[in-house]
């Protein structure tokens, strides 16, 4: 299990002169690796026999060139987040420059309301393409922790209250079930996806702020 550490802790860490140093860069690469393995590259497919080391690949670049660009961190966001942003750029260009073109590669960077993992309230009048490619992979990095962490009840409950606005009535008459039940089934949900969040390095307002 990594260790929880705030930005400055973060930045502090990763000076190479700190005790904490090498802890620090294997926790660091650790998140990025979770994150691009539950995110980007679960929504690749392909049936090359090295595709399972890209993550690992694609992690240790991207540790790199954060630690490169320490001074450039400005701490509008939590650390994990502009670190799992870098990781993304990585990987998107080392799999577009190794010719990984899929369906699912693809879907990554086309625009707002095109894909299945974008609905249209997140999405502004005029994203940036960063903007764009890093809403789109946290969303497909949240749609992959539903679909594995979640039940498929838990799963119906959480997109019919989140994403498609039901009451907790409606989704109980759905369900079958009484309304204390539905208020019980979103809470254990939304409990398992934080700890999921947490084991990433991300916390609920990390996701939010992408969304601002």
């Amino acid at each position: 299990m990594t260790t929880k550490r705030t930005n400055d802790q973060w930045l502090a860490e990763l000076q190479p002169e700190h005790p904490n140093y090498d802890t620090a860069v294997a926790d660091l690469s650790l998140i990025l690796t979770n994150g691009l393995r539950r995110g980007l590259l679960a929504r690749v497919n392909t049936s090359a026999p090295e595709f399972h080391t890209q993550a690992d690949d694609f992690a240790q670049e991207a540790a790199l060139k954060v630690l490169d660009n320490l001074d450039s961190f400005a701490g509008r966001s939590k650390f994990t987040t502009w670190a799992h942003k870098i990781a993304v750029s990585v990987a998107l260009t080392e799999l577009r420059r190794k010719r990984w073109q899929d369906s699912s590669l693809d879907s990554l960077t086309e625009s707002d309301g095109g894909g299945d993992y974008t609905p249209s309230f997140v999405a502004d009048q005029a994203p940036s393409p960063e903007n764009r490619t890093a809403r789109t992979e946290l969303l497909g990095y949240i749609q992959n922790l539903i679909d594995k962490n979640l039940t498929e009840r838990q799963r119906t409950a959480l997109v019919d209250s989140v994403i498609n606005g039901k009451t907790t009535n409606q989704i109980a008459q759905a369900l079958e079930m009484k309304p204390n039940a539905v208020y019980k089934l979103l809470h254990d949900a939304r409990v398992k996806l934080k700890k999921s969040l947490a084991k990433d390095g991300y916390t609920p307002g990390d996701i939010l702020q992408v969304f601002d």
